[in-house]
């Protein structure tokens, strides 16, 4: 997936002479979509625990960013993207729910692929040794069972705030509640993993 495929898909719908008048504007576009693509691509795998799926809901929130806010001021793209990939991943899981329920009438119970290794899958830039990536590989997936195994908004929150870096407010809009309730799940959500991980907290 390109990130700037979601930028070309619709600039390429406007008349040429609206097109080179906003040219500067999809290159900053363009650019952000290029920077977050793959931390967008991280939390949507961790959090639907399956690679297409999570190409397709980040590529959508490319999409529907580009449509719908492209002409916001550039600040306001990041909290804006990460909730809109925010409410298509609840969406997705709403709609596993419902598929989950029919499959079981049919004595067939509810699929998925939980093989795949988000985590493992990030290149390590960072030189260690093969004892030392092996040890943190195993770190590494204890965090990410124990994110998955978070519930929905603490989830969020922790992402959010830890893989994207984003503020209390930036995360607030991205989730679309109060600052408060960030900071309430973002806390509870340190103390559930620190809880879990023990000595393995990274």
């Amino acid at each position: 997936m390109s990130a700037c495929a979601a930028v070309f898909a619709v600039s390429c719908t406007r008349e040429p002479s609206t097109r080179a008048s906003t040219l500067p504007r999809e290159s900053q576009l363009n650019q952000f979509l290029a920077d977050v693509e793959r931390r967008a691509l991280r939390i949507a795998e961790i959090a639907v625990r399956d690679r297409d799926e999570a190409l397709d809901l980040v590529q959508d929130a490319m999409i529907k960013l580009v449509k719908n806010y492209a002409g916001r001021p550039n600040d306001e793209w990041t909290p804006l993207f990460y909730r809109i990939l925010q409410n298509g991943i609840r969406d997705w899981h709403r709609r596993q729910k419902v598929r989950n329920r029919v499959m079981v009438w049919f004595g067939r119970g509810g699929s998925g692929d939980d093989e795949y290794d988000a985590v493992a899958q990030a290149p390590d830039l960072a030189g260690r040794t093969p004892d030392e990536e092996l040890q943190m590989g195993e770190a590494m997936q204890r965090l990410e069972t124990a994110i998955q195994a978070l519930p929905a908004r603490q989830r969020e929150a922790f992402m959010l705030r830890t893989f994207e870096g984003l503020n209390v407010a930036g995360t607030a809009v991205a989730m679309g509640c109060s600052d408060g309730s960030v900071k309430t799940h973002y806390s509870r959500a340190i103390h559930t993993l620190r809880d879990k991980l023990g000595e393995h907290w990274v």
